[in-house]
């Protein structure tokens, strides 16, 4: 899984990394995200509150600001919820996901401009999620221990606030059988700027 991070981290920056012409304004930014994942629906009945990080790479121009178009990869990990220990045969059960997005942001115009540039956001994306589903039983259980891989296909609607170089956004993702809810601090910075 590791090795799949660093390609598809790779790929995405070799394709946002390319010369463009120069006719126009635009800019390529790199944000790094942070933050708690919220398992809702039949996802919470097995599992408790998970944690991830993620890496996206943002694009806008002048021809379509305020809008950003991106690109998202990560990873979120959720343990297991103890009552699902109690009520069954699992002695551990946790679930490592691999998300993947691409999506579009629209900025609304700042609510604050003075001290600091202060805007809503709201995004809408497409998801793939790859899944490891770790299956541990109790020994008189007689069951086998087994690590399932999955894969995924969902979307995702957030909305948050954005200073720009840092962002508060809160999102929810379907999948089926695994929805939940994001909750990310990100910070970005310009990897190119062209005016």
């Amino acid at each position: 899984m590791k090795k799949l991070i660093i390609i598809l981290i790779i790929g995405f920056s070799a394709v946002f990394a390319q010369k463009v012409p120069i006719d126009k304004a635009r800019g390529v930014f790199i944000s790094v995200g942070v933050g708690p994942r919220l398992p809702v629906s039949s996802f919470a009945s097995s599992t408790d509150i998970g944690y991830g990080f993620d890496v996206e790479i943002d694009y806008s121009d002048n021809e379509f600001f305020p809008v950003f178009l991106f690109g998202k990869i990560g990873f979120d990990q959720y343990p297991g919820a103890q009552s699902y220990y109690e009520s069954t045969d699992y002695s551990n059960f946790s679930t490592n996901s691999l998300p993947i997005s691409l999506g579009a942001k629209y900025y609304f115009p700042p609510l604050v401009e003075n001290i600091v540039l202060f805007m809503p956001v709201v995004e809408f994306s497409a998801n793939y999620e790859y899944m490891q589903k770790l299956h541990q039983f109790k020994p008189a259980s007689g069951k086998s221990n087994n690590l399932e891989d999955i894969s995924k296909l969902g979307f995702s609607a957030g909305a948050g606030f954005s200073m720009f170089m840092l962002e508060i956004m809160v999102s929810y993702n379907y999948l089926q059988n695994n929805q939940y809810i994001s909750a990310d601090l990100k910070v970005r910075l310009p990897l190119y700027i062209s005016l």
